[in-house]
């Protein structure tokens, strides 16, 4: 869509498959409202949040990347509030191709006041929270080890640690088989002689094996850096001359690097929280309350909050086999249904807007977590985003305008 005015000029543009951009040209800046389909949910936080009434829902309970939000770009001001509250991240503003918030520069208001950090000293490296979270913002700054990925670094790279192995020449006759097991091991036989038909130990006492060991059948050497102490030379060598590897960590057993939060990416639905079994996670929520979930109410088979949540709070759950009944006899006669974690709700209200079932869903906000000045405008928003809203069943939504390709 454009509108053909001198100036300002307006239009609406789809950019690759994920961004929609409203632009505002004027004679010395140019401003745009960028929303990023993937990430929106359509929870209508903007909806509720925009000073100008300039966004409407388009649809309702579509999927992330199909375009939950219709907003006017002659409307829209492009003050940044609408950027500053969603927290899916979905939408920025830029002036000139700068990022910026306007609303904050010029009049001020309060932004999102959350936490969302790992404790270095207490993370353990482990994967836990990468695999966990929603929106892929947990940063790994760990080296990739052979557990992960077969050409990944050698396991006992991961450690500090001191390894000793002693092996007894009394008793080794360097046969080769604890070379054939370990990467740590390898043999040399000396040339085998038709005149001297000898091989076996040479005789000397045990001692600590760090470089080399030599006997009349040949050579043993031992690779320090590529030994984990795992053990299985000293089951495995016949001639018990392997008699112990050893280590001695001279570090806490910490893997090495770093584990971080990308807070640009974060939502805030605290699933690396919750999870983290070393307790090294913080992360508080953008909004106080709780939603409400009648399934009394709910259509059945129907999945929509489901589908439509952006953290995996809503699921599922299938009643247990009742007790005391044989197997294969003990199916329920109650049917599946809806349930949700309050813990990982970020109080988004896309599924009270998704949620076919008239009164099924209630969001309840009671405050918002911020920092900075809260604002007469702020606080005429806040009231409005804390007034509960309940599930109306199907609603009507604005149909698309063109969009100028």
């Amino acid at each position: 869509m454009t509108i053909n005015t001198l100036y300002p000029k307006f239009s609406r543009r789809k950019e690759n498959d994920a961004m929609m951009i409203m632009e505002q040209r004027l004679l010395t800046s140019v401003s745009q409202l960028v929303l990023d389909t993937s990430r929106c949910a359509g929870c209508g936080i903007c909806v509720e949040s925009c000073p100008k009434d300039a966004i409407v829902l388009q649809h309702v309970g579509v999927l992330r990347g199909e375009g939950a939000i219709l907003v006017d770009p002659a409307i829209c001001s492009y003050c940044g509030i609408c950027s500053i509250l969603c927290p899916l991240k979905a939408l920025k503003i830029t002036v000139n191709g700068a990022e910026t918030l306007p609303i904050i520069d010029n009049e001020g208001f309060p932004q999102f006041d959350n936490t969302a950090q790992i404790d270095e000293t207490k993370c353990t490296r482990c994967t836990v929270c990468s695999e966990a979270c929603p929106e892929d913002a947990i940063v790994r700054d760990v080296p990739v080890f052979e557990g992960q990925d077969p050409t990944g670094a050698k396991r006992q790279s991961a450690l500090t640690a001191n390894i000793t192995m002693v092996i007894c020449l009394h008793k080794c006759t360097v046969c080769g088989v604890c070379a054939s097991l370990c990467p740590a091991l390898t043999i040399k036989h000396r040339r085998f002689d038709p005149e001297k038909m000898s091989f076996g130990p040479t005789g000397c006492p045990a001692e600590k094996s760090g470089i080399k060991c030599d006997s009349q059948s040949g050579e043993i050497k031992w690779e320090k850096s590529l030994c984990d102490a795992c053990g299985v030379c000293v089951a495995a060598c016949p001639e018990k001359a392997i008699l112990e590897v050893t280590r001695k960590l001279t570090k806490d057993p910490v893997l090495p690097g770093k584990v971080t939060i990308n807070k640009d990416k974060c939502v805030a639905c605290r699933w690396c929280d919750e999870l983290c079994p070393s307790d090294a996670i913080v992360v508080t929520k953008f909004f106080e309350g709780e939603i409400l979930l009648d399934t009394a109410k709910c259509q059945e088979g129907c999945t929509a909050c489901v589908d439509v949540c952006p953290c995996r709070a809503f699921y599922v759950t299938v009643p247990k086999a009742e007790k005391g009944k044989k197997k294969g006899k003990g199916k329920s006669s109650k049917k599946a249904y809806v349930a949700v974690n309050q813990d990982l709700c970020i109080l988004c209200g896309a599924c009270v807007y998704a949620c076919p079932g008239e009164q099924a869903l209630t969001i309840q906000r009671k405050g918002i977590n911020v920092k900075g000045v809260e604002t007469d405008m702020f606080k005429t928003i806040a009231a409005k985003l804390c007034t509960p809203r309940t599930s109306a069943g199907i609603e009507k939504t604005e149909d698309a305008a063109p969009v100028e390709e």
